[in-house]
């Protein structure tokens, strides 16, 4: 594009918004050049960063947190664009959930900064100041869990059977596999963690089930032509970011919490047992694209040809 051109397409492109072309070259004129710190916000990005104990280990494990919920945003930024196709197409369908299955491989390799990063020793003692937060208070990754697939397949199994598309949000949000962690079904009590975590992010969920309700990716994949939904590189690409998810990554957070507490209760109190394994909940996003043999099987066995 020559000048002449730069400029009458600066023109215009004011001029159709109803602004003032030579006001906007003015301000260009009079604005700084940018820089690497001020486009990234470096200096505000590592100032986030703020220890509860003077144990140095303290800031792995803030910071390997921070990273996650960084990657959560991309992830849930990239999940939105296929969400907002109308209609979507195979191509940009395809693209984003390479991206997006690109971050969550990373993620699930990533375990082992926290797995082998931290002491044992000092984790133990900084621990105890996270309480009664816990990560399971990751507003974000639920979202993914919501942008991901229907909300059926997020209820916890024992109810599954009771609710429907005609169930209303709130009855399927208090029925969410994950409460598990931190209701007790018969009286309906719920810890602290889960109060705090309601008292923060529900309203804002229910907001959001309903906005992808008809928007995830498992529905959206519902929508592509018959012959791609056949297609067996798109469909390995879902079972592979359905594993990854729902297994891999879980296995990964699993592992690595069993290596400094054991069987040693979560900082929120949570049963995290109950709700983290895989072969408890059979979190499956795409339960369409496995077989039955493979869904008995799910979080039990490694399943062959999911990537």
């Amino acid at each position: 594009m020559t000048r002449e051109e730069l400029l009458a397409a600066i023109d215009k492109k004011y001029k159709d918004i109803g602004q003032d072309p030579d006001t906007h070259l003015s301000g260009l004129l009079h604005a700084k050049p940018m820089t690497y710190w001020d486009f990234i916000q470096v200096d505000a990005l590592l100032g986030l960063q703020t220890q509860r104990t003077e144990h140095p280990d303290e800031m792995v494990f803030i910071m390997y947190h921070q990273i996650n919920e960084l990657i959560f945003k991309m992830i849930l930024w990239e999940i939105s664009q296929v969400a907002q196709a109308t209609p979507i197409t195979t191509q940009k369908f395809s693209m984003h959930l390479d991206r997006v299955s690109r971050y969550f491989d990373m993620l699930s390799q990533s375990f082992v900064i926290m797995g082998d990063g931290m002491e044992k020793e000092q984790f133990m003692k900084f621990r105890d100041t996270l309480t009664p937060g816990s990560g399971f208070q990751s507003a974000q990754y639920r979202k993914i869990e919501f942008a991901s697939t229907e909300l059926i397949n997020l209820i916890d199994n024992r109810f599954r059977a009771t609710i429907d598309r005609d169930t209303p949000f709130e009855h399927a949000y208090n029925h969410l596999y994950w409460q598990a962690a931190g209701k007790n079904y018969d009286t309906g009590d719920k810890t602290t963690l889960l109060n705090n975590f309601e008292k923060k992010y529900m309203e804002d969920f229910i907001t959001f089930m309903k906005e992808y309700n008809t928007s995830n990716l498992w529905t959206k994949f519902k929508t592509l032509p018959k012959e791609d939904q056949q297609n067996d590189t798109l469909r390995n690409a879902m079972r592979h970011y359905d594993h990854t998810v729902n297994v891999s990554w879980v296995m990964a957070h699993l592992n690595a919490a069993l290596k400094y507490i054991g069987d040693g209760t979560a900082t929120g109190g949570s049963e995290w047992q109950k709700y983290m394994h895989p072969k408890y909940q059979k979190r499956i996003f795409f339960p369409d694209l496995w077989s039955e043999e493979e869904l008995k099987n799910w979080g039990v066995t490694n399943l062959e040809g999911h990537e």
